[in-house]
């Protein structure tokens, strides 16, 4: 009798916690074909990878979206942010603005933070630049599956934040997308769990 209890118990759970995990994965994937493009002050542009000194393929789209922005008028500088991650020679942030100056973005029209290591501190550092430079709404660039963990963490960071992810991404197929997928239900389901506990 008393184990029967428990297995029921453990059943509902597990069924509870599988509805959780659907719903949040439902979330993220239909958040991902979502972009407020709209005039603002400026994009920000989170870091990832750098390789050799240039951006890794995934960077570089987030770069070029950010580009696109500037010369089409929506925003009028470009945050970059990202330290120096996985033993690079070069901040993410670094080798982003001197690609964009490659590109024929006006230096002055770029800032950058060299300090982030994680998406929360992307978002500390550049509202601390934002805030010394008079900007007070933005456009977050980043990879769709992305966007709806990176919209709350700027939301937390009492940023004045829009979702405009990148109309390309180097995560296709299901081999190279399930394993991200994955990956950011998990961390957006600890991230939420973590700020409902604190």
């Amino acid at each position: 009798m008393f184990r029967n209890k428990w297995k029921r118990i453990l059943i509902v759970l597990s069924l509870v916690q599988t509805i959780l995990i659907a719903a949040t994965a439902t979330s993220i994937w239909t958040f991902a074909g979502e972009s407020e493009l709209m005039e603002v002050d400026a994009a920000i542009v989170l870091g990832t990878k750098v390789i050799g000194g240039e951006p890794s393929p995934v960077l570089e789209q987030r770069i070029r979206h950010a580009i696109d922005l500037y010369e089409a008028g929506y925003v009028e500088k470009i945050i970059f942010t990202g330290g120096t991650t996985d033993g690079a020679d070069l901040a993410e942030s670094v080798v982003s603005r001197d690609f964009a100056i490659r590109n024929h973005v006006p230096e002055e029209d770029i800032l950058i933070e060299t300090q982030s290591l994680i998406t929360e501190e992307n978002f500390r550092f550049a509202g601390e630049l934002a805030d010394e430079n008079g900007l007070s709404s933005f456009l977050v660039v980043s990879d769709p599956l992305h966007m709806k963990r990176a919209l709350l963490m700027a939301e937390h960071a009492g940023i004045d934040a829009h979702s405009s992810p990148t109309p390309s991404t180097e995560f296709k197929g299901f081999a190279n997308i399930a394993p991200f997928f994955a990956r950011e239900v998990v961390c957006y389901m600890a991230y939420v769990a973590m700020h409902a506990v604190i």
